[in-house]
This record gives C-alpha cells, structure tokens and sequence, in this order.
C-alpha cells in the first residue's frame, strides 16, 4: 500500500531525504508531501555567498529540487506548517491546508541567532540567512548613497565572515565583531585565528575581538553602534550572523521531547519518541548534539530514506571537518583541531611570510594523526581529513614542511575506508571500485556514478589522483591523428613555426585528420598569426562557422554580429545597421552581450551586408568563432552615480585589444563599474570590477548548461597592472587548454587550480610573462578584420556563393513567415504566412 510521507521543510537536507526516498523506493511505497516556508524551491544555503556575485538566484538551485514531471512528489511552497497533530497524524499549514501523513519528517533547520543588543530591531539591521535576506541588504546598500559606505557584522565565526564578504562584495567596509578571542574560534586556534585575522584585515576588512556589541541607536537617517570596549562605529547598516538555533517549536507544540539546548531530540536512527515522526538536519538534536553543518544533515537524510524504504541505518560520528575560503583566504579544520584529547601533541608551521598556519594534532606517540588546523594554504586538506584516526605515513614534522606536504604522502597511503566526499559520505573504496569496474574512467564519471565531488567540490582533485592510483591514464591525445594534446600541439607548431595541417600532421600526426583535428589545429594556426583563416589550405579546416565566418541557423541562413565594443555605439552606426537589416530583410535581436545579431541572411547576402557593415565603420565581431566574443559593459561612473571608474572605456579597450584572439573555447567577458554588478563579470571567462582603488579581477566564470561564478584573482591593481595580467590569462589559457575547453574546467583541472594560475601569471614562478605578453603583443599587432580581408580577396569572395541555386535565385528550401513584426523561419508544421 502506498503511504504518504510529509517533510516539513525544503532546505538542502529535505531535499536530500526526498531524493534518496526516490531513488531507493523501487516499490513506489511513498507518496511525498513537501511543505516549504520559502517561496522558492530547495537551494544550495552553503554557497549563499555567492549569490552576491551576480544575483542570481537559479544558480544557486539544486537540480531537480522543483520535481518536475516526478508524479509521486507534491511541493507546496511559501506555506509553511503551523501545527502538528500526531494523535490524528495531520498536519495544518498557514494557509489552512490540512495533511494526512503516516510518517512525518521535520527538516525546520535553524533561525539566525540575535543577541539581545538594545536597537537590534532598527531599519537597518539585518539578519543573514536566505536570498530574501541578501535581497534586503542589497536594498538598503543601495539606500546608502555614495562616498564611503560602512557596515558591521555581528559575530566573527564562519557565518559572520560569509557575511562580511558579501558586504564588501556590494562595496561596503565591514567591521566584524567577534565576542571570543579570535575570529573562528570553534574551528581555529589561536596561532590560526592571528595568520587569519591578519590576511583578512589586509582585505578592507575591520576585526574587532574580545568585544561585543553594547547597543545600537539611530542617527541621522545612519545607525551608531556601540562595543563593549567603549569603540564607536559609525554604519549604514548592521548584520546579525552570531550563530544558529534550531527551529524546534512544531515539536514542542506537539510535545515532542527536544534537547537540553535544544533541537528535536531524536535517537541514532533520527527517530523521535513518537515512531512516526522523524527530525533531520539543524534542527534535530541526534542523543542531543545538534550539527549546524550540512553533512551530518545529509547522512540523516539518508539514515531516514533508507528505514523507509526497508533497509536500516545509524547515524555514524558525524565528520565536522570544514574547508572554506572566507574572502579570498583559505581555512580548514577537522578532527581533533583543539587537542583536546589526552595526551595529544600538535606540531605547527607558521609561515609568517608565506601567509600560511598548519598545524596537525597527533597521539602521544606522534603516529596517529588525530586532527589539525590550515589557514592560507589548505591544498592539503583532503589527504590529511582522511587520514584522522589512522597511523601516519611519515613524520608529521615532514609532512607540514613545505618541501614534503601532504602531496608526498600519496592517496596509496589512505585505506579504503577513508572518507574522500564527506558532504556525500562517499569513502576511498567506493571510489576506487568504481574505477576498477570500469564504469569510471574520468572524474565526471566518478562524480557521475558516486556523488563524490558533486557538493562542495573540495575533494575533486584528489579524484584525479585515484584514477591515477589505479592506474588510469585519461588520454590527453587530441584524436586519432595526433597522440598528443591540443597544448603540446600548440607549442610544436610554435617552436618549428610550421604554417600549414599538412605540415603538422605530416611531421607529428597521422592519416589525413579530421573533424576533431582539423579545427583544432586551424584555431592555432590562426593565433599563432599564420594569415587569414580562408587562406590556402586553412580555409578547407574551419567548421562551417568559420568557413562563411557567420553562424549556420536552422534553416540554412545565416546571422551576422558586427563588434560592437562595450557595447557602445553612435546613433549613427546604429542607423546604418537599421537600414541593412531593412534592406536585406533581416531579423535583428539585441543579445545579452550588448550587440545587435541580424539574422537570415544568404551566403550570397553575406558580402554585400559586411560591404554595408565595414563602410560604415563596423568589423566582424567574431560570434561564429572559438575567440573573444563580447567584453560587456555597465555604464559606469560615466553616467551612473554608483560607478567609481570608468567601466565603458575600459571594456571598449579590453575588447578591441583581444579581438580576434583565437583560443580553445569563446572566450566571454565584463567589466562593471562598481560591486553592483550590473555587466555581470562575474559570470563571464574573466570579469573586472571597479573598486575605490582600482580594479579586482575575477577568472573562470562561465554561463551556459553548467554555469560557474568566477573567482578572484588579484584586487585593487591599478589600470596598467590589469591589462598585463589579463594579457598573461589569455595567453596561458590559449597555450595550455584542451580543445573546446572553457576557462572553468581548464582552471579546475590545473594542477593546483586557481593558486597555481595565480602562481604563474601574477607571480611568474615559472618566469614566462614577459613571453606571454610578448605574445599578446604579437597577437594585436598582426589583428586585420577578417570580414574585410574577403572583401579585399576575389579568391575568398568567390567561397561566398550559394551551392544550391545561382547568385540572385531563391532558395525553394529556405523560407520565413512574419512574427512580431520581423521574419522569422518557417518551422516544421507552421504554414508559411510571408514566403521568401
């Protein structure tokens, strides 16, 4: 029989319970009622920070969290439960909705903690919890006007600090006040808690500790806090982020027994008194210890999924390890941090100048590894997290030195056992034996087969390093004709010079290439300056794209995206391009790039619209290439009274400097003017945004299927100092990434990530920039628009002719019917209504 199964609740953990529900019960046992407080399906609560990167709320999403088309899940949100009644097993909702269960899960998790400080009830103080929070903020940053914009943070742990970066991040100078002695000081000690409060205060950030906050009063339209030391702080706007406590009324109401501290007190099976009622994540008090961390949660999820779908499970000693990087610094903590067990030994290295703490704590003997402490550097954290409890492979004195490292340890050293995804419980074994049975040869296999690496992300690298382990090697072959990548094809080509396929394929390949090969080897003979792309043999290699050097649509025609910098434009070049869309009919849609695309022309029509486009000034804008397409632009202090620089001229630079640059994947980019926002860099291959002091930079943001927000590579560098660097990203990224490879996963999939990019590029460790530059110089030296070089060619003009009927003569295939106002492509089953 079919039972109904009630989650009060929609977070993260709730999410996880339903899924694994789902997925285990093969019997269709459980019809599921969702009841959700928020207006908006489940999301990932972990990541809130970065909502503030682009204000985006569906990237913060979890997949498949709306269960759409999934007949056996209601969802009702914005709803939430008011009463539970376990005697008639209904529960009630605010709206009135009245729920039969026959097992009933609360998933209430936590409020935000608000000290009792008088004026906390102020406009102007907020709490920092939901996208509905952030939203407020956001609003009342926005109030605050210009100049100098100042905001406090109450508590300094690790919610205190997410919050003090998303403040910064809207372009507020935060103050954190932290009660305790350091900042973090649940996680870090206090060697620790020193090396982060002096990385972090370097970031415009202001660390008050050993204090808290004696009221706040109103003053003049701006708040005036007050601390227990007697400071002042003069603020726009005040955020609680002291903590959590678990939302535990429904049961109290219904005379649910909770903890001392409270929390829904359930046992090891995250069952409560009453057999048919469970309790999972931050608000369940497990033989009454609540976890305000989202793996112990999801380890409930699954405890509770799997008694309701016939198989048994007790709640494990949860892994309370934590990795974060809080404003740019590194910080983890696990096991034992505090040595606390008796006996315990630690053994730190604090390297001042470096900016590196790490510290491990060991067993009396020094053999066994029982927890540790990593600011700055936590590379890591993975290996050593998964060797708690267990007998060090070598000297924990070596290990910390910075010519051993974790690293040398190796994961042959970790036992099956040992915990790799602690966010999804996924152990080295299960990894492993993924692999050796075949169905994982590559880490999105193993994401894909083992949910390992699909939450925080923290342990993937150590995914490549168990394919290694086990003996396989991912082919970095470009296809069947080249053994070798595409970035050791790049630098063949560039130290022999070679200028043509046939030469490279002949000397380093074999057979006679194809559709893989062929436009990869294209694309590096195009950056590496070897002449038009539909010069000689060049022209036979491009994809059909870069052949008409438009985009193929549906019906045959074609679009063309003249290069419109930053997206600005004079009215009169805006006119012309009016006027050849009237007259050669075509269908113009302004894109999310700040261009004009003018869709449905002929091959034939493609000469004679670019003649019309480069007269009046314009030039191919590279949308039918794997090169830079757009550097998006806001307005910038130009007009905006936000902007503090100059956004427009800065895009428009950065545009026309690496037009035309050939590279693995397109290249995407923005600049914005303040930390608003508004040209959403940080979305993009590499964003820019304007600060007080200069410009932060933000690389490998990409959009598309799987959106990824860019991180921050340097901050507040002046004008010069960026150009350079972004010279230096381009042109690594060109040299080094795989075919069709966008700068996320080639970031992602560099030994070392973004610290080894950073490395390269900004420190030079491997004393390449000045060649890289060199490069890029090369590179806009030699840049000719290539829509104007057929123009000039009557060899590569007479490509541009139709195959299918004579110049002039209408294609019978291609026809269009009016939408809007504008033509648009006969689809298939919609009569014509305007024929060609």
């Amino acid at each position: 029989m079919t039972g109904t199964l009630v989650v009060v609740g929609h977070g993260m953990v709730a999410h996880r319970l339903v899924a694994a529900v789902r997925a285990e019960d093969a019997g269709g046992r459980w019809r599921i009622v969702v009841l959700a407080e928020e207006h908006r399906p489940a999301y990932d609560r972990v990541a809130l920070t970065s909502y503030v990167d682009g204000w985006d709320a569906g990237a913060l999403a979890l997949p498949g969290s709306d269960y759409t088309g999934d007949t056996a899940v209601e969802l009702r949100l914005g709803d939430p439960v008011t009463a539970v009644d376990r005697e008639a097993r209904t529960v009630t909702t605010e709206s009135g909705f009245a729920q039969h269960y026959d097992h009933l899960v609360l998933a209430t998790g936590s409020r935000p903690f608000v000290p009792p400080v008088p004026g906390r009830d102020l406009p102007g103080c907020f709490v920092y919890r939901t996208i509905e929070d952030l939203d407020a903020i956001r609003a009342a940053a926005g109030r605050s006007g210009r100049g100098r914009r100042s905001a406090m943070v109450v508590g300094g742990g690790l919610l205190g600090l997410e919050a003090a970066k998303a403040l910064r991040d809207m372009g507020l100078s935060p103050h954190v006040v932290e009660m305790g002695p350091r900042l973090m000081p649940l996680q870090v000690d206090e060697g620790g808690g020193a090396l982060l409060r002096r990385l972090i205060t370097a970031l415009d950030v202001t660390v008050h500790t050993g204090t808290s906050t004696s009221s706040i009063e109103a003053d003049g339209g701006r708040l005036l806090a007050t601390l227990a030391n007697g400071t002042e702080l003069d603020l726009d706007l005040v955020v609680f982020s002291a903590g959590i406590r678990p939302r535990d009324d429904l049961a109290r109401d219904c005379g649910l027994e909770t903890g001392e501290r409270g929390g829904v007190l359930v046992d090891t099976t995250c069952r409560t008194a009453d057999p048919a009622v469970s309790a999972i994540g931050e608000c369940a008090a497990v033989e009454g210890r609540v976890y305000g961390i989202v793996a112990p949660g999801y380890a409930m999820a699954e405890i509770v999924a799997a008694g309701l779908t016939g198989g048994e499970a007790d709640f494990p000693e949860p892994d309370t390890a934590t990795k974060l990087k809080l404003l740019g610094v590194d910080v983890a903590s696990f096991g034992d941090a505090h040595g606390a067990t008796e006996g315990a030994l630690e053994v730190v290295v604090n390297d001042a100048v470096a900016g590196s703490y790490r510290k491990l704590v060991v067993s009396d003997d020094s053999r066994t590894l029982l927890g540790g402490v990593l600011v700055g550097d936590a590379s890591d954290y993975t290996t050593l997290r998964a060797l708690v409890g267990r007998e060090l492979p070598a000297d924990p004195g070596a290990i910390l030195a910075p010519s051993g490292g974790a690293a040398s340890v190796g994961v042959d050293a970790l036992p099956e056992s040992a915990q790799i995804c602690s966010c999804n419980g996924v152990s080295k074994g299960d990894i492993t034996g993924a692999i050796t049975a075949g169905s994982a040869d590559s880490v999105p296999k193993i994401k894909a087969c083992t949910k390992a690496g699909t939450s925080c992300g923290s342990c993937v690298p150590m995914l490549g390093k168990l394919l290694a382990s086990c003996g396989v090697e991912q082919s970095k072959a470009l296809c069947e004709h080249f053994a070798q990548s595409r970035a050791e094809l790049f630098e063949i080509v560039r130290a022999t010079r070679i200028g043509t396929f046939s030469e490279v394929i002949d000397r380093h390949g074999s057979g006679t290439g194809c559709a893989v090969c062929k436009p990869a080897v294209a694309s590096i003979l195009a950056t590496l300056g070897n002449g038009h792309i539909l010069g000689g043999e060049q022209a036979t290699l491009q994809d059909t794209n870069d052949r008409f050097l438009a985009n193929l649509q549906r019906n045959g025609t074609y679009s063309v995206v003249p290069r419109i910098p930053g997206g600005e434009i004079t009215p009169d070049r805006l006119i012309v391009l009016g006027e050849v869309a009237k007259e050669f009919g075509l269908y113009t849609k302004i894109t999310g790039g700040q261009r004009i695309d003018l869709f449905g022309a002929t091959v034939d029509q493609l000469p004679f619209v670019w003649r019309r486009l480069v007269d009046a000034g314009f030039e191919s804008g590279h949308a039918y290439g794997k090169a830079l397409r757009t550097v998006k632009s806001c307005v910038g202090s130009t007009w905006c009274r936000y902007g503090v620089q100059d956004s427009v001229g800065l895009a428009v630079e950065l545009e026309l400097r690496y037009r035309g640059l050939r590279s693995p994947h397109k290249i995407k980019a923005g600049v914005s003017g303040c930390a608003r926002e508004c040209a959403e860099a940080r979305g993009k291959d590499f964003g820019v945004i304007a600060t007080e002091h200069g410009w932060n930079l933000y690389v490998g943001g990409n959009g598309g299927a799987t959106p990824r927000h860019a991180e921050l590579l340097v901050s507040d560098v002046d004008h010069d100092e960026l150009i350079r660097i972004i010279d230096r990203y381009l042109m690594f990224y060109v040299r080094t990434a795989d075919r069709l490879q966008r700068t996320a996963p080639w970031i992602e999939e560099l030994d070392g990530g973004l610290e080894h990019l950073r490395a390269v590029i900004v420190g030079d460790n491997l004393g390449i920039c000045a060649e890289l530059e060199a490069a890029m110089a090369e590179h806009i030296g030699n840049y000719a628009d290539e829509w104007r070089g057929v123009l000039e060619d009557p060899d590569k003009l007479a490509r541009f002719t139709s195959f299918v009927n004579a110049p002039g003569t209408p294609d019978p295939s291609i026809s269009f019917r009016v939408e809007r106002e504008q033509r648009v492509p006969v689809s298939l089953g919609v009569p014509e209504v305007a024929a060609r």
